[in-house]
């Protein structure tokens, strides 16, 4: 699909060293992809930030005002109705205005949950967004989708469901898998092991002709490459990312240890930099950038709290591709053919009136 140029609005305040790193991340995007960042925050500390870089003359940046941010001590859906003008707020509304393509942002996550579902609100016929987050695999070059790993603590099984359907259109049409194989996250291979969600989502996910449904997914198989999309409730979701993250930067801390130290060690080092970057680029979280928020009425990415500059370009990267791929538009429009064909998707998958 060709390329366009994508507008992406950029929650500068939010995280942990923002707005430095968020800027930085943001000049970078500018300078090396085909985007227009509108950088969302308090133009002094934004304009301050900026100077910092030489190379800020001809690249796409326009500070978008915005005043105070909320807080990671602050309840998300209190936090955004008492900040009006919270820079997640206003960069939201800038999508909902149609003046950006996407958002991105580092800060409070469930603020950035809260903001996106009440101004943008949900596609039609998704009851709950959900987070997908993107791991790697152990076959090079190919990743897995995981989804949901935090917006919804519970989780019904026709919400696990939607989630496999959008998961699959993402692993399609984004990662470039042709056909996706869409696994449960569950204790057992067989159709009859786990709680009641997962055998009434499996009896879903197995009788859904729109969904490439293999079967289970034990937690050997997340990072086997055997699945391209694996879904489970928000609860293991996020308990799984953040145990990934750490396992990633415990690796990367014992490669550096294990290292020779001294001049044998400088020169093997050397010798072993490029496999040591293609190690990093597969197993550090920053390197993903974020998380895609599915389900809502626009392009949302959650960045890890503590991202740099790294992580925050390879979120405005996820961003853009997502908008260039259209993916809103095409979890829309499979809902509307399943419809017109009169598929069961219509009424049960995409948040048909039938309680599961």
């Amino acid at each position: 699909m060709a390329s366009t140029r994508a507008r992406i609005a950029v929650d500068a305040m939010g995280g942990d060293y923002a707005p430095q790193e968020i800027v930085a991340g943001a000049i970078r995007a500018a300078a090396e992809l085909d985007v227009e960042i509108l950088l969302v925050g308090e133009p002094e500390r934004l304009e301050s930030s900026l100077k910092q870089h030489t190379t800020t003359s001809n690249i796409n940046i326009e500070i978008v005002p915005a005043k105070g941010v909320v807080g990671m001590h602050e309840e998300p859906v209190v936090g955004i109705r008492r900040k009006p003008n919270a820079s997640i707020n206003v960069a939201m509304n800038l999508v909902k205005e149609k003046r950006a393509d996407a958002v991105v942002s580092a800060g409070h996550s469930g603020a950035a949950m809260a903001a996106a579902s009440l101004r943008l609100g949900r596609l039609k016929g998704i009851d709950r967004p959900a987070i997908g987050a993107v791991f790697p695999t152990m076959l090079a070059g190919k990743s897995v989708i995981i989804l949901d790993v935090g917006a919804n603590v519970d989780s019904r099984p026709k919400y696990l469901e939607q989630f496999a359907l959008m998961g699959t259109i993402y692993s399609k049409y984004v990662l470039g898998v042709e056909e996706p194989k869409v696994g449960l996250l569950n204790i057992g291979e067989e159709p009859s092991k786990g709680n009641d969600l997962a055998l009434r989502t499996y009896q879903l996910l197995e009788t859904n002709g729109q969904i490439p449904f293999i079967g289970n997914a034990e937690g050997r198989d997340v990072l086997s490459g055997r699945f391209d999309v694996i879904v489970c409730d928000g609860f293991v979701g996020n308990i799984l990312l953040k145990f990934a993250e750490a396992v990633g930067e415990i690796m990367l801390q014992i490669v550096r240890e294990e290292l020779p130290q001294g001049l044998r060690g400088q020169i093997g080092t050397a010798i072993l930099k490029p496999n040591l970057r293609r190690i990093k680029q597969r197993i550090d979280h920053a390197e993903h950038g974020g998380a895609l928020l599915f389900g809502v009425a626009g392009v949302c990415i959650i960045s890890h709290g503590s991202s740099q500059a790294p992580s925050i370009f390879n979120a405005i990267r996820l961003a853009k591709e997502a908008n260039d791929h259209q993916v809103l538009d095409r979890i829309q429009g499979y809902k509307e053919r399943s419809t017109k064909d009169g598929d069961r998707v219509s009424e049960t998958s995409l948040g048909g009136n039938s309680e599961q």
